[in-house]
């Protein structure tokens, strides 16, 4: 294993649309750290991982890769479905894991995954909540923590995409969890996060497809909305969109006794605000790499240290098993259009 004085050195698996993203900020721009493993069932994502990112060793088949002995980490972007089996199978070979999120699809495989890491307490066992790790949200969190805004009792945020006119989403999402476990997961994590980690208590969620109507056969929808109740009387209001033209847009609204924060409302690229015959307008993000590009970066080289030091990591299993949870209980409640109730 690696010490704080030695580089760790990082297998990635999946290679993907993000996978990519990933695999690029760990060869090149995350300190103390060395790509040294990749594996994907594609035969031009290794090619990628070894042309593109320096990788000495790429595999076809995971076993085979979790065998490398030299990998002491592993940074799973592969598909949901398939995170609990691998994220258990990494922890079990000694090796530290970075899942991205959700962490599992549903709560029983959350909690086998929570197990297999109580089993091995000297490895880091982290999932991406990446909005966490964005300096905006951060920043808000710690005013929110410093008592500025009096008590937190309502967070309203939102996930929404770019129209993609060809559907290219449509190839993943029935396998996804559906709009609310795909994009507001991350959503229901700062919630909890902004809120002090309040149980969930009951879900209510409503949709419509707007415009991808093929998602109907799969019991999704392109817009979504959720109000989930919490203990202590604090609420939360969610909406998910693959539909909006003008680029990403993700804003998150806490209110306080004494104030709000809100945080990335016009989803704005930069500070400039244009005025002329066509009206006022500003440039908006295009999609969520380029909103939280610095984001993901920051979430690597805080498991990477935590890896490397035995720091605690910046985001518990738990965390991830309660998102997981929540959005179990709002697509339940959008599947039967009844509110329903959050068992533990």
């Amino acid at each position: 294993m690696s010490t704080a004085t030695a580089p760790l050195r990082v297998g990635i698996a999946g290679l993907g649309r993000l996978g990519r993203r990933h695999g690029e900020n760990l060869a090149l721009h995350t300190p103390d750290c060395v790509l040294t493993a990749a594996c994907s069932p594609v035969e031009a994502e290794r090619a990628f991982a070894g042309t593109k990112l320096g990788v000495r060793n790429t595999y076809s088949e995971f076993n085979a890769f979790l065998r490398d002995p030299d990998v002491d980490a592993i940074v799973l972007v592969t598909p949901t479905s398939m995170h609990a089996d691998q994220a258990i199978a990494a922890l079990q070979a000694g090796k530290h894991v970075f899942i991205e999120k959700p962490l599992a699809l549903d709560v029983a495989d959350c909690l086998r995954v929570e197990a297999a890491a109580s089993a091995r307490p000297d490895l880091i066992a982290m999932v991406g909540f990446v909005r966490r790790f964005d300096p905006s949200h951060a920043r808000a969190f710690d005013s929110v923590q410093q008592g500025d805004i009096g008590r937190p009792f309502l967070v309203r945020s939102q996930t929404c995409d770019r129209l993609d006119p060809d559907g290219a989403f449509l190839a993943f999402a029935p396998t996804s969890g559906g709009i609310f476990m795909d994009c507001s997961v991350h959503d229901i994590d700062l919630a909890r996060w902004m809120l002090g980690n309040p149980k969930a208590k009951r879900a209510f969620a409503s949709g419509t497809i707007a415009v991808h109507q093929d998602l109907a056969a799969m019991g999704d929808v392109d817009n979504g909305m959720a109000i989930v109740e919490f203990e202590g009387g604090a609420r939360a209001v969610f909406y998910a969109s693959r539909t909006f033209l003008h680029g990403h847009e993700q804003h998150t609204e806490i209110i306080g006794t004494q104030g709000n924060l809100l945080i990335g409302q016009g989803a704005p690229r930069d500070h400039i605000v244009r005025s002329d015959v066509q009206g006022v307008r500003h440039q908006a993000t295009a999609d969520f790499f380029e909103r939280f590009s610095d984001a993901f970066r920051h979430e690597l080289a805080a498991f990477v240290d935590a890896c490397r030091t035995g720091a605690i990591s910046p985001l518990s299993l738990q965390d991830a098993t309660e998102a997981t949870r929540i959005a179990r209980a709002i697509t339940a409640s959008l599947h039967h259009g009844q509110p329903q109730d959050i068992e533990r």
